[in-house]
C-alpha cells in the first residue's frame, strides 16, 4: 500500500515576494498556490503503519472454500453482515461403509458396515425429513406469527430467518451426486459449524442402517459472497484485493439495506 501511488499533496495559498513590474529592485507580494509540506512523504512518513483485519465466519483446518475478511472499515461491515444472519451454502462429500471417531475420513476407524442396500431414493427421503424438521425450527426461532402480513412479506423477500442466537438450522439440502459408496450433498444452513455438518453425514449413515464419514466440506457461498468472488492463494496481492473490494461493495451495501434497513 505504501508503495502504491499516493494522492496529490494538498494545496494552500501563500503570499510570496516577487519583483515589482516597474523594476528598480522593488518587490511585491503575489498570491501563489503551493503544496502543503505536511503532506510531503519525507515529512508525513509511511501512510500505513498497521491494518486492522477481521475474520468473518471461520473455517476449520479440514474445510475449504469462501472465507470472508474485513479490512479497516470493512470490520464494521462484517459485524453488520453477521447481524443479518445470512444463509451459507456448502458442498459436503460423504462415504458410506465406515465410521470414525471425528466423523471425517481421516479419523480413527471405529467400525465398518455394509451399504449395498442404500439407494438414492432412500437417501433423498432422509434428506426430506431433515429439511422438514429444520423448517419447523426455522419458523420457531424466527419469533414471527406466521398468520400475519409481516410473515408473508418476509417470506416473499427471503428474509425469514432467526435474527438471534439459535441452534444450527438446515434451510435446504439436496443430493448432488450419488455413486455408491460415495455421495455429495448441497446444504444451505444457518449458525452451523463444519463439525456439525460432518456429524450430520454420520447421522445420515445411521438413519440408512449403515455408517458414513465426511470426505469434504467446502463452503461455496457465505451470504452475498460466492466462490466467484473469492481470491485463490496465487492472487493474494494488492491489486486483486482492491479489485475484489470494489466488485463486492455494491452487493454488501444492497444486502445491508435490504435486511437492516
Amino acid at each position: 500500500l505504501n508503495a502504491a501511488p499516493g494522492r496529490a499533496p494538498r494545496q494552500q495559498i501563500r503570499f510570496l515576494p516577487a519583483p515589482a513590474p516597474g523594476g528598480g529592485g522593488a518587490v511585491e507580494l503575489v498570491a501563489a498556490r503551493v503544496p502543503v509540506l505536511a503532506d510531503h512523504p519525507l515529512v508525513r512518513g509511511p501512510r500505513f503503519r498497521k491494518l486492522k483485519i477481521g475474520a468473518g465466519h471461520r473455517l476449520d483446518v479440514k474445510a475449504s472454500g469462501v472465507f470472508v475478511l474485513g479490512i479497516g472499515h470493512g470490520n464494521k461491515l462484517l459485524t453488520d453482515l453477521y447481524n443479518c444472519h445470512l444463509t451459507k451454502v456448502y458442498t459436503v462429500g460423504g462415504l458410506f461403509g465406515k465410521a470414525t471417531d471425528d466423523f471425517s475420513d481421516t479419523g480413527n476407524l471405529v467400525e465398518k458396515t455394509t451399504f449395498d442396500h442404500i439407494t438414492r431414493e432412500k437417501l433423498e427421503r432422509i434428506l426430506a425429513v431433515i429439511q422438514g424438521t429444520n423448517q419447523k425450527a426455522l419458523l420457531m426461532y424466527s419469533n414471527i406469527d406466521m398468520k400475519t402480513q409481516e410473515a408473508y412479506e418476509l417470506a416473499v423477500k427471503g428474509l425469514l430467518r432467526p435474527m438471534g442466537k439459535s441452534p444450527p438450522i438446515i434451510t435446504a439440502v439436496r443430493c448432488l451426486q450419488f455413486a455408491l459408496p460415495e455421495f455429495q450433498l448441497e446444504i444451505h444452513c444457518l449458525h452451523e459449524t463444519q463439525q456439525y455438518l460432518r456429524k450430520m453425514v454420520h447421522e445420515i449413515g445411521l438413519e440408512l442402517k449403515s455408517s458414513a464419514v465426511c470426505t469434504e466440506v467446502r463452503r461455496i457461498r457465505d451470504g452475498v459472497f460466492t466462490v466467484d468472488d473469492a481470491l485463490p492463494r496465487t492472487q493474494w496481492n494488492l491489486q486483486s484485493i482492491q479489485e475484489a473490494i470494489r466488485n463486492c461493495q455494491l452487493k454488501v451495501e444492497t444486502e445491508l439495506e435490504k435486511t437492516l434497513g
